[in-house]
């Protein structure tokens, strides 16, 4: 079977190394060689160029404004107070002075300039931050549902993100050789076993869910686990396989799948367990499409039998029947909570993840202060906002101070329950895959969803909104009750039926329509939902039961 050309230079790459060095070092354009194009996402990076200003730089003979994008990797989304000073002061010295929050529990940074990614990379490895694997045909930023209120064995469970994170990490030293100047060590202390010299034939994402939250959207991941916990003790794990939300538009032969249940294990056998799903993953992924090289065409593909008793097989262990859990939640809950230490946690609303200063909120300078106190962490969500935590209770009213000086907390207060669920990529002007806008055009587009719920009695509906400006899925809209993915500027395939937890996909209702088709669609989908919806029906389950899609 032919190898796709990105097989080739994972290869060749000399452990991820490639030509970057001599790349960076080529002062007469600010983009970087082909291949390391590929090569620089495993170091946490993409390429990318101001595509707002393409016209206007090609007019005048211009190269394209190329600059980078960082994400850092952090399993379940931990930042101490001296991290999130480090990640402010690098956001004003080398980016576009914007904080976005990921759905994967973390941050990325754009506008980054070819030369400002070597001190870049140096202030966050002093503050402990790294952005090794965070892209790349590797495993991703490892998620966990992210309130410690959630449950007493929160830590423990929490623990596993930064274990398995540990476990999937690429062996070679290319990251720290390039970016840190690191001394070359011997490529035989470099042997990786499980990424070999191929790596995984697409990205691999894993998260980890507490009953009875899914905030983490458990079974659009890869392998998708969840807590298993009888009489406060957490005793293993159900774990699921073959979650993913990307297809391709025009390719009826891609698709969103929910991960499906392999089994329980014992919570001993996690870790071996995950490693062998990747190993067989690697070695029967499809190399020869990447359209269809993600874990959940394997899985169809061979068969959930089959890929099942090769994960027996390879781990040694047997998968028990799973264990009965409920997930009934998967929105964040905002404002003021306690944990069962008496510490305290404020979620913060931050429409589309953007954390910037405005005029009316000042997120930057509140999240600054307060880590500045030295008082508090900082938790991202993978609804992508902020958790203030563990606060102790005589720093409170200091916190709550500052939410109110900054605006923090009347934005969180003060939004309706659609605008807090709402979810959006980065699109438009920084992604190269976008078709379409997202987070710089949804808070516009909920204005008016927001007149329309009115309009019926609906404005406490929590009906979960989710827009991407490709078919890649990064926010997630395949899971949503309203799903929006981008077709052209200004166009978007309309998706609904999905439930509010995220165990049913959505499916296509209207293809490649514009705002006042959205707009009209949606007020006559919400008058009759306000009408004939039964007691406590969702959207999502009326759309269903109603045969709409």
């Amino acid at each position: 079977m032919a190898e796709t050309a990105a097989e080739k230079i994972k290869k060749e790459s000399k452990g991820l190394r490639g030509t970057l060095k001599e790349s960076l070092l080529d002062e007469h354009t600010g983009q970087i060689r082909e291949s390391d194009q590929l090569l620089i996402k495993f170091h946490g990076m993409y390429m990318q160029d101001d595509r707002d200003r393409r016209e206007e730089r090609a007019e005048k003979k211009l190269e394209r404004l190329y600059s980078y994008m960082i994400r850092l990797r952090l399993p379940g989304g931990l930042l101490s107070a001296k991290q999130w000073m480090a990640l402010h002061e690098v956001t004003d010295a080398y980016t576009t002075g914007v904080i976005k929050i990921t759905t994967r529990q973390t941050v990325q940074l754009h506008g980054i300039l070819k030369h400002s990614i070597k001190p870049t990379i140096k202030d966050f490895d002093t503050a402990k931050l790294d952005s090794i694997a965070a892209c790349g045909d590797v495993n991703r930023n490892v998620v966990v549902s992210a309130h410690p209120r959630f449950s007493p064995i929160h830590e423990e469970v929490f623990s596993y993100a930064g274990k398995i994170s540990a476990l999937l990490l690429p062996k070679t030293n290319a990251y720290y050789e390039i970016w840190l100047d690191k001394e070359k060590i011997s490529p035989d202390l470099e042997k990786d076993e499980l990424y070999q010299d191929r790596y995984f034939p697409r990205k691999f994402k894993i998260a980890i869910a507490i009953p009875p939250y899914n905030d983490v959207d458990v079974f659009t991941n890869d392998i998708g686990i969840i807590a298993i916990i009888e009489n406060n003790k957490l005793i293993g794990f159900n774990v699921s396989a073959g979650g993913g939300m990307g297809t391709t538009h025009g390719n009826a032969a891609t698709y969103p799948r929910l991960a499906t249940m392999l089994g329980f294990v014992a919570k001993d056998d996690l870790l071996k367990v995950v490693y062998e799903i990747a190993t067989t993953q690697r070695d029967f992924g499809d190399r020869a499409d990447r359209k269809f090289a993600r874990l959940k065409y394997t899985v169809d593909r061979i068969g959930i039998d089959v890929f099942k008793k090769e994960v027996e097989t390879r781990s040694g262990i047997l998968f028990q029947a799973e264990k009965k859990y409920e997930l009934t939640i998967r929105n964040d809950e905002f404002g003021w909570h306690k944990n069962h230490e008496g510490l305290f946690y404020y979620t913060v609303f931050v429409e589309t993840g953007r954390v910037y200063d405005g005029e009316k909120v000042q997120f930057k300078k509140a999240f600054y202060e307060i880590a500045k106190t030295g008082k508090a962490q900082f938790r991202f969500t993978c609804n992508q906002n902020i958790i203030i935590s563990d606060i102790k209770p005589e720093d409170k009213n200091e916190i709550e101070a500052i939410l109110q000086q900054y605006g923090v907390a009347n934005v969180t207060q003060s939004a309706s329950p659609v605008r807090r669920d709402a979810v959006a990529c980065v699109a438009l002007n920084t992604c190269p895959l976008a078709l379409a806008e997202a987070q710089r055009y949804l808070p516009s587009l909920i204005d008016k969803i927001e007149i329309i719920l009115g309009n019926y009695n609906l404005n406490n509906e929590a009906v979960s909104v989710r827009m991407t400006g490709c078919p890649n899925g990064c926010g997630r809209p395949f899971a949503a009750e309203i799903g929006f993915v981008g077709t052209a500027l200004g166009r978007y395939n309309l998706l609904l039926g999905g439930d509010r937890l995220g165990k049913r996909l959505n499916k296509l209702y209207k293809e490649n329509i514009d705002e006042p088709e959205i707009l009209s669609n949606l007020d006559t989908l919400l008058k009759d939902f306000s009408i004939n919806k039964n007691l406590s029906e969702s959207f999502g389950d009326y759309v269903l039961r109603k045969k709409i899609v």
